[in-house]
Parts: C-alpha cells; sequence; structure tokens
C-alpha cells in the first residue's frame, strides 16, 4: 500500500525502498506499508496492516503528548522505533493529516527517509546549480529519481523543514496536496524529453482560507556531456494574478450576461447569476420606490433622513430556495436609518462591511436596530458584505447587496472594486431598461389612443377585430385598421402598417389614420385615396430627412414609408372595391366555405409617389368573409410565409363561425408568445340589403318630375311604416330633385334606402358639386341646402363614374 505513484509515472524512477511510507487511519491502526517501511523495520506487509500503529515504537508515548499530535496539520522530528529483530532504531518521520473532502480528519501519511545524506553520482552537478538567484521564487532540485537534493531558502521556509530533513523524500511525500502528483508526472516528462515543462496548480494552504495559485517551472540539469542529471523546479506563487484573471472573466460575464434584455426586473436577476457563486453567496437588488419604469426618477443620492423604503427586484443565493431573504421580489421593505443599505444611497459609493469584526461598529449599530436582519445574519453565518448604490447617469436608482457565508474567504478591498465594477455594468443597462419601458409605455398609449376605441355602428358587415403590439425588444410599431361607416350604407375597411417601431411610427400612424378618415368622409374611391394618401407619405418622408440632427432623447427617424389595404362594400349591389399600396392580400371565404387568397394587383408602398394604385371590383355572396391583417401577422423567423398563409386560410375557413373565435384562432394558430411585430387584424362577414328596402325611380329632366318624386317617396315610406318621416322626407326629395333638374344633366335617378337609418340619394350626369351657402335678405334661392342641412342628420357628395350623386340620411326612431 502507502501512497501510490503519480499516474503517468513508472516505477523505475521511484525506488520504493528508498522511503519508508506508512498510512494511519484515525484510530491508529496501520492501513498502508511500502517496500521502503519493510527494508527499514523489518516487517512485510501482511505482519503488520491491520495492527495497532503503536506496537512499533520503542518507548510509549503519553496521553498529553497524543493529545496535541492530533490537533497538529503537520509534524516531523524523530522517533524510536522498534525492529522485527528486537533492536531499537531512530528514524526522522514526517507525518501529514490526512482528511476528505470535507475537511474531516481521516487518518496520517508517515514517511521516514532512508536515504540520509548518501552520496550520489549526481550531486556534483545539482549541488553546482545557483537555486538561490532568483528572489521569492521556491527552487528546489531532484535527482534522476526524483528524489529531493537540495532546496533554496524560499523553499525551506515554506515547508518550515530543514534540508536535511527533507533530503531522500519526494515532492508527494514532502507536501500534503493532491497537485504534488502532477508535478511529478511533469518531472519524469522533462526527465525522458530533456525539455523544459510547466504547470498551474491551485489550493488552498494549510490555516488559510483563500485560495492560492501557483506555476511551476520544471527544467532539466544536464552535465557538460548533455546527460540529464537531474531537474530543477522553481514555484512562483502567482495568488494576485490568478485573482486578476478571475476578475476580468466575471467582468466579461457581467458584460455578455447583464442587459441581455430590456426587462427591469431581469437585467437585475442576470447580475445576480453574473455573482452567485463565483463572487458572492447571496446577491440582492432593491430599487427606491421612486425608480418606475414609466416614471423619472429623482436626481442625485441624498434623500430625505429617515428609513429608506426600497423594492425587492431580483435576489439569488448558493442555497435553494434563497432562505437568507426576508422580502420576496416585487415586495417593499423598510431599511432603518444606519444600516448598510441606507449608508450607501447616503454616500453614494460601496462599503465594505465585516460582519464579524468589532471594529466594525456601523454594522453593529445596524444589527442593534433591525434584529429581524440580524438574526438571519447569525443564523447563516454571514462574515462580510458589500452594499453599493446603483447609479447612472447621475440618479440612483437603487442598491445592490453582495454577501458571503459559506465562501471561506472574507470580502477584502480589490473585491469591493469589482463589485462597484458589476453595479455600474448593471445600473447603465437596469437604466436603459427603464428608460426603455418609458419610452414604450408612452408610445404605447399613444397608439392605443390613435387606434379605434370601438368599432362604429354599421349595417352592411359584422366586425371582429384584434391588436397585437410587438415584444418588448422591437417596440411599439404602427400598425392600424379601421372601420369606416360611408353613405348609401356603404363601409370603408381599412389596414395599414407604417414602417419602423417607437414614438415616430405611433405618431406618424396617427396622422395617416387620420388623412384616410378625411379622404374617406368625400368619398373618394379606393386608387383615388391611395394616391392621396401616397402623396402625404412622401411629404412626411420630406419633412423627416429636414429635422436637425438628434439629440441625446430624440430618436432617429429616418425615411417614413407605409402599406394600406383600403377597400369599400356596398351591401346594396354586394360589390367590394378594393386597392393595394405594398400591402399583404386579403383571404376570401364564400358561404360554401371555398378559401382563397384574392390574387389583387399590389401597388407600390406609399411614399414611393409617381406610381399608380388600381382598384378592383368583386362582388361577395352574402355571409363571405374578408380577413383583412399586417404583415407581423405571417411573416416570422419560425416558418416561411407560404407556410404561415397556408395556416391563415386554414383558420378562416369557418364562414358561420362566430367572428370573435375566427380572431382567436386565427392567432392562435399563427402566433406564440410576444410576436416580434405590431399585428392588426380585421375579419368582417358581408351582409345584403333586401331588395324590399331599397327602393330607385328614374326621373325626367321636367319640373313637373319634382311633384312625381314626393309622390312616390311618400307612398314607399307608407309601404315600409315610416309615415313619420314622409314631411322631411318630402321637403328633401323636393330640394335635391330639383338642384338636379335645374342645374344638373339626365339621367337623373332618385333612390331610398330603408336601413338603419333612412338614406335618399338623387343622382345624375353633372360632375359639378353643389355647396351650401348662407342666403341674403333678398335672395330668391340658397337656402334649399342649409334647410336639408338642419333638417337631416348628414348629407354630402359622391363622385361617380357617370357624374355625381347627392345624399341625405334621416335618423329614425328606434
Amino acid at each position: 500500500m502507502g501512497t501510490d505513484d503519480a499516474p503517468g509515472v513508472s516505477k523505475d524512477v521511484f525506488d520504493e525502498t528508498l522511503s519508508a511510507n506508512v498510512t494511519i487511519d484515525e484510530h491508529g491502526i496501520v492501513t498502508g506499508w511500502n517496500a521502503g517501511a519493510e527494508a527499514l523495520l523489518g516487517y512485510p506487509p501482511a505482519q503488520i496492516v491491520g495492527r495497532p500503529a503503536a506496537a512499533l515504537l520503542a518507548e510509549a508515548i503519553s496521553e498529553a503528548d497524543l493529545r496535541s499530535f492530533a490537533q497538529l496539520p503537520r509534524w516531523n522530528g524523530r522517533v524510536g522505533l522498534r525492529h522485527r529483530e528486537g533492536h531499537r532504531l531512530e528514524a526522522r518521520v514526517l507525518a501529514h493529516r490526512k482528511t476528505q473532502d470535507d475537511g474531516r480528519p481521516l487518518g496520517w501519511f508517515l514517511v521516514s527517509a532512508l536515504v540520509g545524506t548518501e552520496s550520489r553520482p549526481d550531486d556534483e552537478i545539482l549541488v553546482s546549480q545557483n537555486h538561490e538567484q532568483v528572489a521569492g521564487c521556491l527552487m528546489a532540485l531532484f535527482d534522476t529519481r526524483l528524489r529531493l537534493r537540495r532546496g533554496n531558502a524560499a523553499q525551506l521556509r515554506s515547508l518550515g523543514l530543514a534540508e536535511e530533513e527533507m533530503r531522500g523524500l519526494r515532492l508527494s511525500e514532502l507536501v500534503n496536496h493532491s497537485e504534488t502528483h502532477r508535478i511529478e508526472r511533469i518531472m519524469r516528462r522533462a526527465l525522458e524529453t530533456g525539455e523544459p515543462q510547466f504547470i498551474e496548480m491551485y489550493g488552498t494552504s494549510p490555516g488559510e482560507s483563500r485560495e492560492h495559485a501557483w506555476s511551476v517551472f520544471v527544467t532539466p540539469l544536464k552535465d557538460a556531456d548533455g546527460r540529464v542529471r537531474g531537474v530543477g523546479a522553481a514555484t512562483h506563487d502567482v495568488t494576485e494574478q490568478y485573482w486578476a484573471r478571475k476578475r476580468l472573466m466575471l467582468l466579461a460575464d457581467a458584460s455578455r450576461c447583464i442587459g441581455s434584455t430590456l426587462d427591469v426586473a431581469r437585467t437585475a436577476q442576470e447580475l445576480a447569476e453574473v455573482a452567485v457563486p463565483e463572487f458572492a453567496d447571496f446577491v440582492s437588488v432593491d430599487l427606491l420606490l421612486s425608480f418606475d419604469g414609466s416614471q423619472e426618477p429623482p436626481p442625485g443620492t441624498g434623500s430625505p433622513r429617515g428609513p429608506v423604503l426600497l423594492r425587492r427586484v431580483a435576489h439569488l443565493s448558493v442555497n435553494p430556495g434563497t432562505p437568507e431573504a426576508l422580502v420576496a421580489p416585487g415586495e417593499v421593505d423598510s431599511y432603518p436609518e444606519g444600516s448598510p443599505v441606507v449608508l450607501s444611497l447616503r454616500s453614494g459609493r460601496a462599503l465594505l462591511h465585516r460582519v464579524t469584526d468589532p471594529a466594525d461598529a456601523a454594522f453593529a449599530a445596524w444589527a442593534a436596530r433591525d434584529p429581524s436582519r440580524a438574526a438571519r445574519v447569525r443564523d447563516f453565518g454571514v462574515h462580510s458584505a458589500i452594499t453599493v448604490p446603483l447609479t447612472a447617469r447621475g440618479t440612483t436608482l437603487g442598491v445592490v447587496a453582495f454577501v458571503r457565508h459559506q465562501h471561506p474567504e472574507v470580502f477584502r478591498e480589490d473585491d469591493v472594486v469589482l463589485a462597484e465594477e458589476l453595479a455600474v455594468r448593471a445600473a447603465v443597462c437596469i437604466d436603459n431598461a427603464r428608460r426603455y419601458t418609458r419610452q414604450r409605455a408612452t408610445a404605447l398609449t399613444l397608439q392605443r389612443s390613435l387606434l379605434p376605441q370601438a368599432l362604429p355602428e354599421q349595417a352592411a358587415v359584422e366586425i371582429a377585430s384584434r391588436y397585437l403590439p410587438a415584444g418588448a425588444q422591437v417596440g411599439v410599431g404602427g400598425d392600424w385598421f379601421d372601420v369606416i361607416p360611408l353613405s348609401g350604407a356603404r363601409v370603408a375597411l381599412v389596414v395599414g402598417d407604417v414602417v419602423g417601431h417607437g414614438l415616430h411610427a405611433s405618431a406618424t400612424m396617427g396622422r395617416l389614420r387620420t388623412a384616410v378618415l378625411t379622404l374617406a368622409d368625400i368619398d373618394l374611391p379606393p386608387d383615388e385615396l391611395l394616391t392621396h394618401l401616397d402623396d402625404l407619405v412622401a411629404r412626411l418622408s420630406a419633412e423627416a430627412q429636414d429635422i436637425p440632427g438628434p439629440g441625446p432623447e430624440a430618436e432617429i427617424t429616418g425615411d417614413v414609408g407605409a402599406t394600406c389595404l383600403y377597400a369599400v362594400y356596398d351591401p346594396v349591389s354586394r360589390h367590394c372595391v378594393l386597392a393595394l399600396a405594398g400591402h399583404p392580400a386579403p383571404v376570401l371565404v364564400t358561404p360554401d366555405g371555398t378559401v382563397k387568397l384574392l390574387d389583387l394587383p399590389i401597388g407600390p408602398p406609399l411614399g414611393l409617389g409617381g406610381l399608380p394604385f388600381e382598384a378592383v371590383d368583386l362582388e361577395l355572396p352574402e355571409g363571405s368573409l374578408l380577413t383583412l391583417y399586417t404583415d407581423g401577422l405571417v411573416e416570422s423567423r419560425e416558418r416561411d410565409i407560404d407556410t404561415a398563409l397556408s395556416l391563415l386560410c386554414q383558420s378562416v375557413a369557418q364562414p358561420s363561425a362566430p367572428l370573435d373565435n375566427l380572431c382567436d384562432a386565427v392567432l392562435t394558430a399563427l402566433i406564440s408568445g410576444r410576436p416580434s411585430d405590431d399585428i392588426a387584424l380585421l375579419i368582417a362577414r358581408t351582409r345584403a340589403l333586401n331588395i324590399d328596402r331599397v327602393a330607385t325611380w328614374d326621373l325626367p329632366s321636367d319640373p313637373a318630375a319634382v311633384s312625381q318624386a314626393r309622390n312616390v317617396a311618400t307612398d314607399q315610406l307608407a309601404a315600409w311604416g315610416l309615415d313619420d318621416a314622409s314631411f322631411v322626407t318630402q321637403l328633401v326629395v323636393s330640394e335635391l330633385v330639383t338642384n338636379a333638374i335645374r342645374y344638373a344633366e339626365p339621367p337623373i335617378q332618385l333612390r331610398l334606402i330603408h336601413d338603419r337609418n333612412l338614406i335618399c340619394e338623387v343622382s345624375d350626369a353633372s360632375g359639378t358639386a353643389p355647396h351650401m351657402r348662407r342666403a341674403r335678405t333678398f335672395d330668391e334661392g340658397g337656402r334649399g341646402l342649409l334647410l336639408v342641412a338642419q333638417l337631416t342628420a348628414a348629407w354630402g357628395t359622391r363622385q361617380t363614374t357617370q357624374g355625381k350623386t347627392i345624399w341625405a340620411e334621416q335618423t329614425l326612431p328606434p
């Protein structure tokens, strides 16, 4: 048994008879016995393993000496031993305490050198080496059997042994450290190859809690003929460089991991994840109550005297469940005056607190004021902490606390510098997240205020809609939709998308929506409306290019662009006229279940200018579904657009299903999680007016036709049961037909529509629209349209392919 040879090192190098190796368990029983021990005392392993080690001693050891011996991590000295043949011999013994991984004692490893100061053929070259030349470097010379021959003063001081006490022992017999076998391997490699070797090793020195690092250079020692006569090992303490590298690696991890999202809570949690367990055993991140994602916290670090209220945003511990925390994330707690957290906030700098140091009066005073936290500190054995204010751009956002209790080493001053670096990086990321959250909330509020708050009542189509803003990383976009009642019981359906995200996109969307409402009010055909909208977008883009360079809070706007779909549906004729400006084509589902993506001419996006738009007129069966949407619904990194369009068509292939259910089905099929772009979805089911709700008459261009028009209108109202509306209708019909006969061109047509309201329309072949004016006292005309405007809910004019139509709408009682 004894000490195993280092892996990869053959026994022809390590002569086991050169040193006696014995292992003894915690009960004093021999558990290992090598050939050197047999050569020293004459006992073969079979006769001694399992027996008490005290039987080998020439004289008994007193109980007091045994107790003092048991307290030492290492012992060396001379011991009287009893040889198998009975004679007494004295041996120099070096004993190392063996421990388990958790630090519990496991017994002893004893080694005794047999070679003493015997002369070796290689001694001359080993002795000739100047091994004191590097100050502070541990240097040792080993022969070809890797037995120590010489050590410099630094080496002797580090081991606490004299050179004659070490001579003849292997490194693994001199130092009780797991890394010594690695050093012996590279020493063996230097012997075999004749080339220098290098290794770094890490561990904790006896009696210290801080991890150390050493670099070991092994050089073959050659004679004048080039033959290797031994090796020299130079060990440098590189602990400070090692910890500097670890700090740099931790900062690199912080740069890579902190701020991966624009979410305040997630950013704070990332700070905790970087610090635990590499730097601290527990980390908490608390923000001032004045800090809010949508508000601007007060600048500076000062705050009124007294307790400070902080909201816990994130924490993490090496212990599952974070039992050290008294506050859960999202909860608010009060920190008394004089507590470490408040001291950091008041001073605006990082503070180191050594909990177990009686000289830390500030921590002791805080413990007296806050018994609950003081008890938690005692229960978990907290020995040191660092509190750092989170400050970015001159504003204090909160404080982060780094705590150690399982980590054996207390925080040092260089750890404070590292904690400040971590806090600075996290504070900037948290502040960025705060600013983004505030800007996103503003943009989202603006956008929602610009979207329709409620869809208007109209009888042409049944409507359901959905709007989903983009995920937080992308920002609010400029998607919108609209349902606009038009004259003649018609309705306009609009879906648009402004290029870009943020406040600028939302504001541009509001301007375009207002423009569409205005242009729809004058009843422009879809292709003409898009032409006017194209001019507006071009002007907005030109204005954006003229804006001076952005300030620190400004948003870079760039070119303005948009897409739009505008459709007008007439429930009387069941015709739908559509025009596209760079927008995805709608999906049509007929009552028999047929689904198709409409093949429409897609015009250029808005803002290019000078290019025409083309409108398409479709006749739709009653009960048809039109699905209008923006590109955020079908464009995704997760699937190609053809697959997405196929899923969309499958989702809406239920012509009789409730429209709200269809909207939910579409979003479920196509969207998982937060969308990467804004989504506007509008589904319309067409209706048709019964033929008995529409009455049409062709009138001659003769003044006598006015009386005829009044009569047929009165009769039709009676048939509809609208006698109460007869008086106003007669006045409206008289005025509109008279104007058509007097100022317009034939053919002239009168149409009454009984929808939710009563609509009176007079069409002629003239393109000249009448204008309402206020008649003067002695004027014979000019009062008719004013009278129509006073008696009806609304009136207006729209251009047609044959001329124009003048209409007036009366409100009917429920």
